[in-house]
């Protein structure tokens, strides 16, 4: 896994689906995912979005559940024949399926809650959990999602998802949490601010530091974001970017609010 002495703690996010890749459905559980792993010191290291093909999955899935701390998948869990994802995850693990008796008992009282309902194959087929796996709660709708090893297989609805997470960041061995600030630049372009950008990130290469470019309606410039772990290092580097930018002759600079960052 790729943890280290520095207190990094990476993740990766696979998204399932074929309605995904088509354009169809419009994915917004990435930034609900980066966003709550950074509260827990977690970094969103990368990001894969792959078919319903049960080959590609468990590639996908293999390459990095070795590579990171943590997987979190969404999608896939459902009824239908195409929802593949805990039969690949079961595959990737070399382990067999078997029907979990407390979704089995969800369901059924579900189902007993509905008049005239009955319990069918596409129900069932919403139990199955990789044996060695643990259930990851579902307070909104519908049966738990699970867990096994450092991979984390979540719903890809996304209200659904995100009360699932809540789940999941108690089990997550946070690291040391990221703090981010932003530098304004108004009326100068990329080109004048690139040099004293390089220069600062060449000096700081622990920092994160990416140009975000925007136009108003009124006027162009770019948000500098600035990433790092050492608040006093970060604020530090804030007050060296804004030197190097006015002494390249920008004239507009300000570091910005925490509350209207744009990140």
């Amino acid at each position: 896994m790729a943890s280290g002495e520095d207190g990094r703690v990476t993740a990766a996010v696979l998204i399932i689906g074929d309605e995904i890749l088509s354009g169809r459905t419009q994915d917004t559980n990435l930034r609900d995912i980066a966003r709550y792993l950074a509260v827990h010191g977690v970094d969103l290291a990368e990001a894969r979005t792959v078919p319903d093909v049960h080959e590609e999955i468990i590639a996908a899935l293999d390459a990095l559940r070795t590579r990171y701390d943590y997987v979190i998948t969404t999608g896939g869990i459902g009824p239908t024949h195409d929802d593949i994802t805990a039969d690949a995850v079961a595959a990737a693990f070399g382990v067999e399926l078997y029907e979990h008796p407390e979704i089995i008992e969800l369901i059924e009282a579900r189902v007993r809650s509905r008049p005239g309902a009955v319990m069918n194959a596409a129900m069932r087929r919403m139990a199955r959990v990789p044996v060695g796996g643990e259930l990851v709660k579902n307070p909104v709708q519908g049966p738990p999602g699970f867990t096994i090893g450092n991979v984390f297989v979540l719903a890809g609805v996304p209200s659904i998802m995100r009360g699932m997470l809540e789940d999941v960041g108690p089990r997550l061995r946070g690291g040391t949490v990221t703090v981010s600030r932003t530098v304004r630049v108004e009326g100068s372009g990329e080109s004048v601010i690139a040099a004293p950008l390089e220069a600062v990130a060449k000096a700081h290469p622990a920092m994160s530091l990416g140009s975000y470019p925007f136009f108003d309606g009124t006027q162009f410039g770019s948000n500098l974001v600035l990433r790092g772990r050492d608040p006093q290092e970060l604020a530090a580097t804030v007050a060296e970017l804004i030197a190097a930018l006015k002494a390249e002759g920008v004239a507009s600079v300000r570091e910005m609010e925490p509350d209207t960052a744009v990140t």
